[in-house]
């Protein structure tokens, strides 16, 4: 029994090292090969103390870590070593060419009170430098800002710009590239403020193209040559976010001479083309003024002896005009010419003024022109003082038979007097006729004043307007002129 407990003891302590110890062995070994391919130290285990001179590098592998690194300061210096800034490559034989690339980052905004615009962008410019041309295993040597003073680079400047701004933080964002055949790339980045004539005889539905000029500052064309190479400029939603009322609409460009004290210089002009959205404004000006137009004819469904209601009304209306056409004029340079909203508002105001003119025109007709009366008496008319005899009295008679002659007096007027038999109505022979002064007689003869013209004898024949149906012809006239007004006023301008 005791030999078989031995036996089972010994089989374990055979079996159950070799399970612990097999996956240590598997981590190291997969720990080192996962090493292998990282770039970096790798990691080292514990190895026995090397000798002090084992741990000293040799020369021949100090020469192969700094030899690259020596190579390419040799190179830069000479380079360098015999290089003028101050000379352009290839004077006195050839124009200096070069070439120009434009990366715009941001578009905007536009500011239309300083009549201007913004933009960032990355300017790059390509030459050729015969001075600059290397032996060597390096493609390319990358300078940053600091060396950009030992090269000659071309004075270019912007000739529209008001402000440029370079960024210098944490490095000048500026880089020089020279390669092995002598080519050179200059590349830049700088938030540019532009002049941008802005011409607002449209507004609110104008376009505009803002110029970004460039050119040498003192080489003529003889000496220096712009071109574009490939010119192809991306400007969408992720770089023109800051127009906000703008849409870009494309671009263009133009190259041009022109002469100086200097001489001859070549210009090259960039334009931004942009258009104007609406939506701002129509809901910021024109569907107000609109609104507060159509409120004003509410005045035209009132009675006519609401005279406070209907002066309140149109008071406020002409108010609200004014006040909107301040209000669109606040951020607006102060130009001397009208635009297409101010006329929009003006003719607004127009019919705001109209429609409280309306009402006024119409209180002055009936009741002042048409002086109060209670209602007329027609009688005969009245015998002369002095008495007639039998005779004459009779002939009298005999003369007006079959005539019959009506005056129209007022109750109020010698109500102490007798009456005389009274007249039909159907006789009378000027009903309702406006009386007017003097000077007005011969607009006011075409008004009739009473409540209804039918039958008058200075009406036959002549065209009238009924001064009781004004607010009936204003209800008409007002909304169908205006509508024709809006149409005339959009077809003409979106189609400019």
């Amino acid at each position: 029994m005791l030999a078989k407990v031995l036996l089972v003891l010994l089989w374990m302590s055979i079996i159950f090292p070799s399970r612990i110890e097999g996956p240590h062995a598997e981590s190291e070994r997969g720990h080192s090969a996962r090493h292998d391919d990282v770039y970096g130290p790798k990691p080292q285990g514990p190895q026995k103390k090397l000798s002090s001179g084992a741990g000293k590098p040799t020369a021949a592998a100090t020469h192969q870590r700094f030899g690259k690194l020596v190579a390419a300061t040799e190179i830069l210096d000479s380079m360098l070593h015999n290089y003028d800034h101050k000379l352009r490559p290839g004077i006195g034989e050839k124009p200096t060419v070069v070439t120009v690339q434009l990366s715009v980052n941001t578009l905007g905004p536009i500011s239309m009170m300083d009549m201007e615009y913004s933009v960032d962008v990355t300017f790059c410019q390509t030459w050729y430098d015969e001075r600059l041309r290397y032996n060597g295993s390096f493609e390319s040597f990358v300078l940053n800002g600091n060396l950009v003073s030992q090269l000659w680079i071309p004075d270019t400047f912007f000739r529209n710009s008001k402000r440029i701004q370079d960024y210098a933080i944490t490095m000048p964002s500026q880089m020089v590239r020279i390669h092995k055949d002598g080519k050179v790339l200059y590349t830049v980045r700088m938030t540019i403020d532009a002049e941008c004539s802005l011409h607002m005889f449209k507004f609110p539905m104008d376009s505009h193209s803002c110029p970004l000029s460039f050119s040498s500052f003192s080489y003529p064309k003889s000496e220096m040559i712009y071109k574009w190479e490939d010119f192809k400029l991306e400007i969408n939603e992720s770089n023109s976010w800051k127009l906000f009322q703008f849409d870009f609409t494309g671009l263009s460009n133009t190259t041009e001479t022109i002469s100086t004290v200097a001489g001859d210089i070549m210009v090259i002009t960039l334009f931004f083309n942009v258009s104007r959205r609406l939506g701002f404004n129509i809901f910021q000006n024109y569907v107000p003024s609109s609104v507060t137009t159509i409120v004003s004819w509410i005045s035209f469904w009132m009675k006519k002896d609401s005279a406070p209601a209907r002066t309140s009304l149109g008071i406020t209306s002409v108010l609200t005009m004014t006040s909107l056409g301040s209000y669109s004029r606040k951020n607006f340079p102060r130009v001397s010419y009208i635009t297409a909203l101010d006329f929009y508002i003006t003719v607004c105001f127009i019919f705001c003024f109209c429609a409280l003119m309306e009402f006024a025109v119409l209180n002055f007709l009936i009741y002042q022109h048409t002086k109060p009366r209670s209602s007329p008496r027609l009688r005969y008319p009245r015998a002369r003082g002095r008495v007639l005899t039998p005779l004459r009295a009779r002939g009298r008679a005999q003369q007006q038979q079959g005539n019959v002659v009506c005056e129209i007096e007022d109750s109020e007027e010698d109500s102490d007097e007798e009456d005389g038999p009274s007249c039909p109505a159907q006789q009378s022979l000027r009903p309702g006729r406006t009386h007017c002064p003097g000077g007005c007689y011969k607009f006011c003869k075409y008004l009739c004043t009473a409540r209804r013209c039918e039958g008058g004898m200075w009406q036959q024949g002549r065209l009238f307007i009924h001064v009781y149906r004004l607010d009936n012809y204003s209800r008409v006239i007002f909304p169908v002129t205006f509508f024709f007004f809006n149409v005339v006023y959009w077809l003409v301008y979106l189609n400019l």
